[in-house]
């Protein structure tokens, strides 16, 4: 796939930007040289960043073979990113070739890309909206006209809500999405977390994507458990991601706090 099939006309470059930083620490291409020197300082600053995303991705993996397990055929992907390798259609369409998978996310570039590639692919569409505002992504026609919301719901919030630094705001969004979705549906978070990282790599980490067109807040354990408040979580609960049901072949097992990410699985009753 060439740029021009992905690219939108006008593709802001005066700022890095977070979903294609998050291509380059995944090995992915859709990324330009801005994108590229803000995500090398922050792998400066974090050697692991490029690990960090592999596992994140495992985490994604072994999540959705869960909910897929627990009879879950349709899932709402939040602030989903470049689809690059491995992401949520590729993995549902292995196990279950009806599951159908709602790829949301504000920026359009990623939009664009997303329906390129979704072109020829049955049961996936990407939708631009604003996840800060979850009931208007609930409302928007292709949503409503693509997924039974009478019905659980997979809802995927994946490395979005550190991008939301006001704690109520971030907050509404899993409570308000969780509200929307019927009983029986699960909801998938990770966010990252400085609980064992040195405050000083924090500051600048934080300070690093201040620079980019998405602003970054690490939170402690507490505050992100406080993110899925109302929703039952699954065992584990929420922890390193690595330690969230692994596979024997899984990075980090041995030191799940390099992740620098909570993730976890909550249960609407």
């Amino acid at each position: 796939m060439t740029e021009s099939d992905w690219a939108a006309d006008k593709v802001a470059l005066d700022r890095p930007n977070v979903a294609r930083m998050w291509d380059y620490f995944l090995g992915g291409y859709h990324n330009f040289a801005i994108d590229r020197q803000a995500a090398e300082r922050a792998i400066e600053l974090y050697p692991d960043m490029p690990l960090v995303a592999k596992v994140t991705r495992a985490f994604l993996r072994r999540t959705v073979r869960f909910l897929l397990d627990q009879g879950i055929d349709q899932f709402l992907d939040i602030g989903s990113g470049m689809p690059t390798a491995g992401n949520v259609h590729e993995i549902t369409q292995r196990i279950n070739p009806s599951a159908r998978v709602a790829y949301v996310d504000i920026d359009p570039v990623v939009i664009a890309h997303s329906q390129a590639i979704l072109r020829d692919v049955r049961h996936a569409i990407a939708v631009q909206a604003d996840v800060r505002r979850p009931h208007e992504v609930l409302a928007r026609p292709e949503i409503r006209g693509f997924l039974d919301l009478t019905r659980p719901v997979g809802v995927l919030a994946i490395a979005i809500l550190h991008f939301v630094p006001d704690n109520a705001e971030a907050r509404s969004v899993i409570q308000n999405l969780s509200q929307s979705v019927s009983v029986g549906s699960l909801v998938v978070l990770t966010h990252a977390t400085a609980d064992a990282v040195d405050t000083a790599i924090a500051e600048a980490g934080e300070q690093n994507y201040r620079r980019a067109n998405a602003p970054f807040h690490f939170r402690t354990h507490a505050e992100v458990a406080s993110l899925m408040e109302g929703l039952d979580l699954v065992a584990p609960g929420l922890v390193y991601l690595p330690q969230w049901r692994p596979d024997v072949d899984d990075d980090l097992l041995d030191q799940p706090q390099r992740s620098a990410n909570y993730g976890g699985v909550g249960l609407k009753r």
